[in-house]
């Protein structure tokens, strides 16, 4: 009998986490790599939120927490998604977890039965099909083309959803492409799925703040307020507040989905951390004057990576409208060989290259379901970018 449980055998493990493992590692060793496979702000959290997690020490808010949120959370998630996005929850229609990640995986797990399908565009954040899997449901991606800025079509969309399909998940900003659906968008994917009232909405806006020249945000529920009892919106502070290690998400939804997500929770985690939820308060209820800035650099930082990867023989970069990530085409220089003979077939063979031959760490775009494609998360610093990106340039120049 094995010991290890057949379930296991549908998914695999995280490729984005193993890069940045894969990078950590040869760093330790004494190899001069630059890491460009994590999606974490590489900016700290900002001191006010810290100010607020170490009082909270100090006055003892270190004991277990209501299941699935304090009531100050909960009430400073109402707040922030009437201000921000117009939507009107109580605190009983909120869920908060240990990272948006554990959100979107309860809520998956309270609700697919065997042979659900769940459908979301490709390339897509490479935990949904996995988490699809492990709750016994079918993925169902949908192919975006970067001629279409790696968006959903609203045709593409209809003639996937099914009489099995349980959710569409939908993710604006976008990991891995930084594709945003403006309202326009956002409005032909809402009137596809007006027509199919039997399938739910989950929102992932973890990226909802990381936006670009004058790009505004909208969410599903808040462009079709018809959609509202049936869409899940899923957000947390980890990437706009550069909280990743504090570990808080949250979603607001109809109440008797948030309260099988809490069953769930219930018989794994329990409550996210204490002090976390304390931070998450100030986060969502404080100065946000922060993000502008920041927001500014991370522009400054996409338009430096996309100028110079465009500059790479073999490579074209599109330009995205938020989040951190570019998705560069390595169409140009599959079917090339490398200064050793070995000849390029598929992303993953690219970007060995680039980790072995000048130290650069990208993600292929195998794991996210669009090739042949990569991820680069510009995420880091300036200097680091330009010179990744040089480097970037010299491995394709030396190709044949």
């Amino acid at each position: 009998m094995s010991l290890l449980a057949a379930r296991l055998g549908r998914i695999k493990p995280s490729p984005t986490i193993a890069v940045t493992f894969k990078a950590a590692e040869l760093k330790a060793a004494g190899k001069d790599i630059i890491g460009l496979g994590a999606g974490e702000p590489d900016f700290d959290t900002p001191e006010h939120i810290k100010a607020v997690a170490t009082k909270a020490i100090t006055d003892g808010v270190i004991k277990y927490t209501a299941l699935d949120g304090t009531p100050a959370l909960k009430q400073a998630v109402c707040t922030k998604f009437k201000r921000d996005n117009g939507l009107d929850y109580t605190p009983d229609q909120v869920s908060v977890g240990t990272g948006g990640k554990q959100v979107i995986y309860n809520a998956l797990m309270a609700t697919l039965d065997p042979g659900d399908e769940v459908v979301f565009a490709a390339p897509y954040w490479v935990s949904y099909p996995d988490m699809v899997l492990l709750a016994e449901g079918t993925p169902v991606p949908v192919a975006c083309t970067e001629e279409t800025g790696f968006k959903l079509c609203p045709e593409d969309l209809d003639a996937a959803i099914t009489s099995r399909t349980k959710w569409v998940i939908l993710n604006s900003p976008s990991n891995p492409t930084g594709a945003a659906y403006d309202r326009g968008a956002m409005r032909a994917i809402t009137d596809v799925l007006m027509a199919h009232p039997n399938t739910w909405v989950m929102s992932d806006d973890m990226y909802e703040h990381i936006v670009y020249d004058d790009f505004e945000f909208v969410t599903p529920a808040q462009v079709e307020p018809e959609l509202f009892d049936r869409t899940l919106t899923v957000n947390g502070v980890s990437k706009a507040y550069a909280m990743t290690g504090w570990r808080i998400g949250f979603a607001a939804g109809p109440r008797e989905l948030i309260k099988g997500m809490a069953k769930m929770q219930s018989q794994s985690t329990s409550c996210p951390s204490s002090v976390g939820q304390a931070a998450a308060v100030e986060a969502l209820t404080g100065s946000h004057d922060f993000l502008v800035e920041r927001n500014s650099v991370y522009r400054d930082r996409r338009d430096l990576v996309h100028r110079m990867l465009n500059s790479a023989p073999g490579i074209t970069c599109h330009k995205p409208e938020g989040a951190f990530y570019v998705y560069p085409s390595c169409a140009g220089v599959i079917g090339k060989s490398t200064p050793d003979g070995e000849r390029l077939e598929t992303s993953e063979d690219f970007v060995g290259y680039l980790l072995e031959s000048v130290g650069v760490a990208v993600v292929q775009g195998a794991a996210f379901g669009l090739d042949p494609y990569f991820r680069i998360s510009y995420a880091t610093s300036t200097e680091a970018l330009s010179e990744a990106c040089t480097r970037i340039q010299r491995a394709c120049e030396a190709l044949t």
